[in-house]
């Protein structure tokens, strides 16, 4: 039993040093430290698009055209003479924003969802699991654009309409976490000290769950990007002059032969951002791993 009672204490150092583990780790890391150098640099340039951007997003020369890269226009022009650069980097801020946003909201409701059903267990499980799956048997772009649909196709709605579709995944993984984790020693150490059932959720399961959830989160931003810019090649997503690299990358396909840089440019710069966040994903992994972070 000392044993036993010892073991929170052994677990809140490790806990309260999170940071600096994760920080140790992109130092030995130099891969780690380069993907999160690449992602640093297109959010900021993504942020700063109103003051850094050469052009507007919307300004139109038909007598460009579609022109190569040059001096003036470092990635080009699409066939409406806007240019490309500018179009990208304000194309980034809803991309990211599309991203980051939905994976919160599907954080917050799968990770919520997915420990109680794990830790309360029995018939509590049994239903909220079965809600899931009938919710999995659903196509899952089908229920978002009857939202965008049934309430509207703005910014706004795009977010909140991925994530609510995105939590089934996530809360699957935390279930079972919880469901692993719920009688380990720590937890019963908790529960005869008196602590609540929320307190050893929110104090003890969730925080020794951060790897699985940290990794999933990464993967989970790249794939809301992919689906808005499916939505938007329906209409229903970001809607012109405004843009993404979803539909930079679409408006591109169609001209891919004769104008190859409107899709080469905004396809590199998603494709570096999938590759970095999928890299720190395995690096954050391994840094939030209890089982590691003796290393």
């Amino acid at each position: 039993m000392a044993s036993i009672l010892q073991t929170p204490a052994d677990v809140l150092p490790a806990a309260l040093s999170l940071r600096g583990i994760v920080y140790r780790r992109m130092r030995r890391d130099p891969w780690m430290l380069l993907c999160a150098t690449v992602l640093g640099i297109i959010l900021l340039a993504s942020l700063l698009a109103p003051w850094i951007a050469p052009y507007s997003y919307e300004q139109i020369d038909l007598k460009l055209g579609a022109s190569p890269p040059n001096s003036a226009h470092w990635m080009g022009t699409d066939t409406l003479g806007r240019d490309l650069f500018s179009r990208t980097l304000y194309g980034g801020q809803i991309s990211i924003a599309v991203g980051v946003v939905g994976t919160l909201v599907s954080l917050l409701i799968g990770v919520l969802y997915g420990s109680i059903a794990g830790y309360r267990g029995g018939h509590t499980d049994e239903v909220m699991m079965r809600f899931v799956d009938l919710l999995y048997s659903l196509p899952y772009l089908f229920l978002v654009i009857i939202l965008l649909v049934f309430f509207s196709s703005s910014i706004l709605m795009l977010f909140v309409a991925l994530g609510l579709v995105q939590w089934l995944t996530m809360a699957r993984i935390v279930r079972g976490q919880a469901l692993s984790l719920k009688n380990a020693e720590f937890v019963q150490a908790a529960r005869l000290s008196g602590t609540s059932g929320t307190g050893i959720l929110f104090r003890h399961l969730l925080p020794n769950m951060l790897g699985p959830i940290v990794v999933y989160a990464t993967l989970t931003v790249p794939a809301v990007i992919l689906q808005e810019a499916f939505l938007s090649f329906l209409g229903l997503g970001v809607q012109p002059p405004r843009s993404s690299w979803g539909t930079l990358i679409s408006d591109g396909a169609g001209v891919m032969s004769l104008f190859p840089w409107l899709v080469f440019f905004p396809a590199a710069i998603l494709a570096a951002v999938l590759f970095s966040l999928n890299f720190l994903g395995d690096g954050l992994r391994d840094a939030l791993d209890p089982r590691l972070r003796h290393d």
